[in-house]
């Protein structure tokens, strides 16, 4: 993990990688308990048997749940030693280029795209590409605009 002492020296930082993070086991367990949180059952997620002969050959993490693992990701490749907090501010475009077979391990690599000054902290917009153990097409791309204060 990268540990960046200051908020304020990210702004130099713009266009550049601010760090990878550790790998992540998307099992059937994590996939079975997104969909009951979400209510997305779809068998293509849940059905074994039926997503073998389905187009990916076994079952697939949801998007949003490879999608709502960047907050885990971002935990494990950086971190900024005077910010006292950050809130998710929202995001500017996501896709999902590849689907994630269950039983994969995924990663995030995150490359800053703008800093912005705001009243306490910065407005930091990142892309966060999330690649999948193995495949060289990245599973989700996503701008993660988030507010961090000092």
């Amino acid at each position: 993990m990268k540990t960046f002492e200051r908020l304020a020296d990210l702004q130099a930082l713009v266009g550049q990688d601010l760090g990878e993070s550790d790998w992540v086991l998307v099992d059937q367990a994590r996939v079975d308990r997104f969909a009951d949180a979400t209510g997305d059952h779809q068998w293509i997620h849940l059905d074994a048997a039926r997503a073998a002969a389905g187009p990916y050959g076994t079952t697939i993490a949801h998007g949003f749940l490879t999608l709502s693992l960047l907050p885990m990701l971002f935990e494990t490749a950086y971190a900024v030693a005077d910010t006292r907090m950050g809130v998710n501010y929202g995001l500017n475009r996501v896709r999902f280029p590849a689907p994630v077979p269950v039983g994969s391990r995924v990663r995030g690599r995150f490359r800053l795209l703008s800093y912005e000054p705001i009243d306490g902290g910065a407005q930091l917009v990142v892309e966060a590409t999330i690649e999948r153990e193995g495949s060289t097409k990245p599973v989700c791309v996503a701008e993660s605009v988030t507010r961090r204060f000092t």
